[in-house]
């Protein structure tokens, strides 16, 4: 309860989080330069029935400031107070020497409430929502103990003890209505009066104390509302569950809820009071119909405003709507910028507690500029998975939008966003799903994220969704409303989850895919993005899960039905959407839904990784099972990769666990991007649908478990390092990446269902024969020089790909030596290949009229590195030049070794003398030739 000190008598309708239900304090108006002890029964809280030790997550109100002068962090149980236990559910905190002291507080701050939360030693029990205790002035106070709930339900005719503690007072009185029901002398009233028997009625119920001293006065106030019968009434014509638009002053809303007895809207509309006319009606008579939903029309709504709501569920439970498309967030909106989310709705703290959900009538939609967007062939499919948080520093579909043109370089035609519907937290991979129809606002706004979709449409890029289906947590609203708090898990008839999660691996609160609840909301989630935001198909979470049966890898009818009924009810939607599942089952499951349509994600990414690092001992390199012939399947649908957002990142385990032979030494982040380009030649060439994780095509080797090394950190975000485009050779893996992923989607041969794999030994080639022409891809894995002996489809003249020289091959069987990691394409036909593919990480067979230095990067601001390629050992010697034919840098004759090697501006200028900006002319000579390249420098 809170106090209010004035000469008048002042209402007070006290919001949801001041309710002291459980929490009680000697003495009962504590103030801040003084000590008290908090007595709390946790008995129906999250801590019902615990028996280990509690902890207090507490701080104070500073003015109006909640949550100010937190003592020590979460979880952290050094650092945070401990309660004593005195009996089952009970427990003492002493708060001492004083409130200010306690909480270190300042001897101006202006103290007026304590806010608790109450966990368990290992932080998995809590109460909820959070406890505020007054803190009280030194003078005239006055605290209502009873009622102690705003509102306090009550039957018709019932008695309500009255209770309330004053400090320094001449005189209580108490009212009902503002009709004065008696006047006691002191400090203490008790008083039982009787409750209207007029059904949805509220009515106050205030206590005021009149000083000792003179005619000051203070008062306390709570209402007390008269339960009454919801009305029984048909839905309205045309309305679904969630928020119904109606016109541009009117919305309906609906929520199933049977086995519930009555439910209030509460919100901006009526300043978060509960009153008979915002009360929902209920649509059946019977309360235990499953079909059973409530609902109520809200008139005389100001077009274009936005407000935030909830419903309050018998008379407790105040949640958000589950089918809100923005959600606002006390805990983490304020860490979202204006810059991310201009004009974000201001959470209404102080009004009530939870996830609140906001409508708006009259918004303007968003025009869409590209409305006939034909997506990809799943044989065709180059996705490219991201997460949005750390994709881009700014973090949001704005930016993300106008990054497109760094992927449309790249070549893929489809973007599979890792989770971006709300989620817990802000800083999350999103699996940990709350409101599956709302864009996380850590994103930006939801028209950005559509402008997004669009723009990628423009570019003749798919957008790709990961939905998280199997599992949802505790904020998920259809968790919320059928809830076994004693065992902390969702309660036997909640509609939409197990109770008790029956699959092999569980997270949060499982969904019960057999339910036509569940199925219901799945399709009605499915249609919503395919239609409100034109995305073009999903990539399911754990698909795997669901099922009700162990959840097990072994073969599951029951299972294979579920994702089909789903699916099937997509393709109702768009018949061309894509339905990706992560499943991980028996090849017989999977085979089956593959050939009904759905890809299956193929993870190759520890046998691809073998294959960079140099370990093909006993077939450990063999990543044939990313062809859907050898799976058996009739269809290519397996959405194959090397690395997904769950995998570590193959150069990381290069450069950690990369094979060493004599000079060759895979550890060398050369070497080990020479292999990523070897293992990409072996990836996209491979026919069905394939998918790269952000940063892969330039080498990302960061791990993910980035910066510890451990676990800890699997989630925590990572550096996009966009400089990498400004190094040489991560910008010719990327360059390499967008050749390859332009042969798969512009050349049939790619597609043909007629292709060999020899992928066992670390001498792999690939035969791909097709009626416009036929390819050989052979690479060798090793760490020495290798032999590759393909089966050639027929001799004659073949045309090498990267180098763009000709072979005779004059044997089925004829052989060829491969340098380690050393990779070649050839074709019967001969393929140009892209201008930027000119020059390369790859030592070239001929390097006559080739460059073979590359300064980058170039334009400079001073500093640069010129990096050589050599096939043999050479002198080298660098001259720069200004634009008038002054010489600056004369350096070397130095020595160089074959391959890679590189030298920056600082060993050309050991003095480092400043080079003011302009155009340079850099002269390299060898023993056997000279190149000129200009530079310039910022």
């Amino acid at each position: 309860m809170k106090r209010i000190f004035t000469t008048l008598l002042v209402l007070l309708l006290l919001p949801y989080g001041m309710l002291l239900a459980q929490v009680t304090t000697n003495p009962a108006l504590p103030t801040a330069d003084a000590p008290v002890t908090l007595f709390l029964d946790a008995t129906g809280t999250g801590l019902d029935g615990y028996t280990g030790d509690v902890y207090a997550h507490t701080g104070i109100t500073i003015g109006t400031t909640l949550w100010q002068n937190v003592i020590g962090s979460w979880g952290n149980n050094a650092t945070q107070p401990k309660l004593t236990r005195t009996a089952t559910n009970l427990y003492k905190l002493e708060i001492t020497p004083s409130i200010r002291q306690f909480y270190s507080a300042a001897a101006t701050a202006d103290i007026t409430q304590m806010s608790f939360v109450f966990r368990s030693a290992d932080g998995t029990q809590q109460t909820s929502p959070d406890f505020f205790v007054a803190v009280f002035e030194v003078g005239l106070n006055i605290n209502l103990l009873s009622p102690n709930q705003s509102p306090y339900f009550v039957d018709p005719g019932q008695a309500i003890l009255v209770n309330a503690e004053a400090v320094l007072a001449f005189v209580i009185h108490l009212y009902v209505d503002d009709q004065l029901i008696t006047t006691v002398s002191g400090n203490s009233l008790s008083e039982t009066i009787t409750a209207s028997s007029q059904p949805d009625t509220k009515h106050l119920i205030k206590v005021v104390a009149v000083s000792t001293s003179g005619p000051e006065t203070v008062a306390d106030s709570t209402y007390y509302y008269v339960r009454g019968e919801s009305i029984v009434e048909t839905l309205p014509s045309g309305v679904r569950d969630g928020v119904n638009y109606i016109n541009s002053s009117t919305v309906t809303l609906v929520l199933r809820a049977p086995y519930k007895n009555s439910v209030y809207a509460i919100g901006d509309f009526n300043d978060w009071q509960i009153g008979p006319e915002h009360k929902l009606k209920r649509n059946l008579a019977n309360v235990n119909d499953i079909n059973n939903r409530y609902w109520v029309t809200l008139n005389g709504l100001t077009p274009g405003e936005e407000y935030g709501f909830q419903y309050l569920v018998d008379e407790s439970l105040r949640i958000a709507d589950p089918y809100s498309d923005k959600i606002l967030d006390k805990w983490n909106d304020p860490y979202i910028t204006s810059t991310t989310y201009p004009d974000l709705k201001p959470y209404p703290v102080n009004k009530t507690e939870g996830i609140v959900s906001v409508f708006q009538t009259n918004q303007q939609p968003y025009v869409w500029e590209n409305n006939n967007f034909t997506a990809p062939a799943a044989t065709d499919l180059v996705a490219y998975e991201l997460l949005l948080r750390d994709f881009v520093d700014k973090h949001d579909f704005k930016t993300l939008k106008d990054t497109i043109s760094y992927l449309k370089r790249l070549g893929v035609n489809a973007i599979e966003l890792m989770p971006v519907s709300e989620f817990e937290g802000n800083l999350s991979w999103g699996y940990n799903p709350s409101f599956y129809f709302a864009p996380d606002k850590y994103y930006g706004p939801k028209n950005d994220m559509k402008a997004f979709v669009d723009a990628c449409h423009a570019n003749g890029m798919a957008v790709i969704m990961d939905m998280v289906l199997n599992h949802a947590y505790g904020q998920n609203v259809l968790a919320q409303l059928y809830w076994d708090s004693e065992n902390n898990r969702p309660a036997a008839n909640n509609l939409w989850f197990n109770a008790i999660c029956p699959n092999e691996y569980c997270w949060g609160n499982d969904f019960n895919h057999t339910s036509t609840a569940t199925q219901a909301y799945v399709d009605s989630i499915n249609h919503y993005w395919l239609t409100e935001y034109k995305i073009d198909g999903y990539r399911f979470d754990y698909t795997k899960g669901f099922t009700n049966g162990s959840g097990s890898s072994s073969y599951d009818a029951n299972r294979i039905a579920i994702v089909k009924r789903m699916s099937d009810a997509i393709w109702d939607v768009n018949p061309d959407a894509y339905v990706i599942l992560e499943h991980w089952c028996d090849n017989s499951e999977e085979k089956i839904l593959a050939e009904y349509g759905c890809m299956l994600w193929g993870n190759l990414n520890g046998s691809y990784n073998e294959g960079t690092m140099g370990w093909n001992e006993n077939g450990k390199s063999d990543f044939s099972w990313i062809s859907y012939e050898k799976r058996g399947w009739n269809v290519p649908h397996v959405m194959g990769y090397m690395e997904s957002h769950d995998e570590e990142r193959l150069m990381a385990k290069n450069i950690l666990y990369g094979k060493t032979y004599s000079n060759y030494n895979i550890k060398d982040t050369l070497i080990g991007l020479e292999r990523q380009a070897l293992a990409a030649t072996f990836f996209y060439t491979i026919p069905g649908p394939k998918m790269i994780w952000q940063f892969g095509e330039r080498g990302f080797d960061y791990s993910i478990n980035w910066p510890s090394g451990t676990e800890n950190d699997r989630l925590t975000a990572k550096p996009p390092r966009w400089d990498y485009m400004n190094n040489y050779h991560r910008q010719y893996l990327y360059h390499v990446n967008a050749a390859l992923i332009d042969l798969k989607k512009n050349y049939d041969v790619f597609r043909t269902g007629d292709f060999t794999l020899d992928l066992y030994n670390a001498s792999k080639t690939i035969i791909l024969k097709h009626s416009s022409m036929d390819v050989v891809v052979m690479g060798n894995f090793n760490v020495v020089i290798d032999i590759s002996a393909p089966a050639w489809p027929s001799t004659g003249t073949w045309y090498e790909f990267f180098t763009q020289t000709e072979l005779s091959v004059t044997s089925l069987t004829q052989k060829v030596n491969l340098q380690p990691g050393e990779y070649r394409l050839y074709s019967s036909v001969k393929i140009e290949k892209p201008d930027y593919l000119n020059t390369g990480i790859q030592t070239p067979e001929n390097t006559d009229n080739e460059d073979f230095a590359f300064i980058y990067p170039n334009p400079s601001v001073g500093n640069f590195m010129i990096d050589f390629n050599l096939i043999n050992q050479e002198n080298i010697t660098i001259q720069i030049f200004d634009i008038i034919g002054n010489k600056l840098i004369d350096f070397g004759p130095v020595k160089l070794q074959p391959g890679i090697q590189s030298i920056s501006s600082e060993q050309l200028n050991p003095n480092y003398l400043k080079i003011s900006p302009g155009l340079y002319m850099v002269k390299v000579k060898t023993d056997h030739q000279q190149q000129n390249t200009k530079i310039i420098v910022n």
